[in-house]
């Protein structure tokens, strides 16, 4: 494979960072995966973690460029993360340090937007104009192509959608500070302090492990009455917000997709679809057939500027 073909491909995520070599028709080679580091001096920390898993795919490999996907948000210009609630630090450089280990570009983007991008381009929407993609993980995040086009927005931060307000009643924190966050209540960290909340407000006492997203999620797969009474509650909240994103884009499609979709897409779109306004039309609604690797292939297209993406110039230095 010689460097015009492919790019290294990395999804840096809160959790875990994967890293791949993916050709210009997106075919994708083996995943390198690690842990996101969460302890260290500073943001050099993940950024050393990055570099190592960009040099195990170069291995006997040639790449043209490196792609980076990561949560956000994100600060373009600069080619840095900067103050994400879901990261141990305040900043991680990328840009800049890689570019000087590799020689190669490297193009970051907010790993959301990202994933609408490798939506279009390999997954469920490809083909369709205007497509909305939503992660729940850690936290939960968005991105959208509006008429074929990817909104990036000023700072490439446009599709913050987990910090949509969307509940006055309980007002739990987001981990952004702030309360009524969608991310507050619906993502992998979110759920179980809405749980805690809603079934001390019902005096209910749940008889499964409450303390995590999964076993919530698990007992209403498996008829629990407590967890099923507490999916409609956090059905109600998911169509909110996914109203409020279908009034904002008119999609054609909203692909849902992290590891709480992968693993219970259908359960979470069985209790949100009854919340969802009908104001506009109801646009096709699925779970991400990638896999999870979406920000993966999107960081790809982006470095290859596929999916009428130019890749930006080099970021400025401080």
């Amino acid at each position: 494979m010689v460097a015009e073909d492919a790019v290294v491909a990395v999804d840096l995520g809160a959790t875990h960072l994967r890293a791949a070599l993916v050709t210009r028709e997106g075919q994708a080679g083996d995943s390198v995966v690690a842990d996101t580091p969460r302890q260290g001096r500073s943001g050099m920390a993940v950024t050393e973690a990055v570099a190592s898993a960009v040099a195990r795919v170069l291995e006997g490999s040639a790449a043209r460029a490196v792609g980076i996907a990561s949560a956000g948000p994100i600060d373009a210009a600069v080619g840095s993360v900067v103050r994400s609630p879901n990261m141990a630090f305040d900043e991680v450089p990328l840009v800049s340090p890689l570019t000087d280990r590799f020689g190669l570009p490297v193009r970051l983007i907010n790993d959301c937007r990202a994933g609408a991008l490798g939506e279009r381009w390999r997954g469920a929407g490809t083909g369709v104009d205007n497509l909305v993609y939503i992660t729940f993980s850690t936290g939960i995040g968005g991105g959208a192509v509006v008429d074929g086009r990817l909104l990036l927005g000023r700072g490439g931060n446009a599709g913050e959608v987990g910090h949509l307000h969307v509940d006055f009643a309980y007002s739990l924190p987001c981990g952004c500070g702030r309360t009524g966050h969608w991310e507050g209540y619906a993502s992998g960290t979110g759920m179980p302090r809405f749980f805690a909340a809603w079934s001390a407000r019902r005096g209910e006492r749940p008889a499964f492990d409450a303390s995590t997203s999964r076993g919530i999620l698990e007992a209403a797969v498996a008829g629990d009455r407590v967890a099923l009474a507490f999916m409609d509650a956090l059905g109600e909240v998911n169509g909110r917000a996914v109203s409020d994103l279908i009034v904002a884009y008119d999609p054609e499609m909203i692909v849902i997709d992290g590891p709480i979709a992968q693993a219970h897409g259908g359960l979470i779109l069985r209790h949100m679809l009854p919340h969802i306004d009908r104001y506009l039309p109801l646009p096709a609604i699925c779970v991400s057939p990638l896999g999870g690797r979406a920000p993966l292939f999107g960081a790809a297209a982006y470095a290859l500027g596929a999916g009428g993406l130019s890749p930006p110039g080099p970021p400025r230095r401080r």
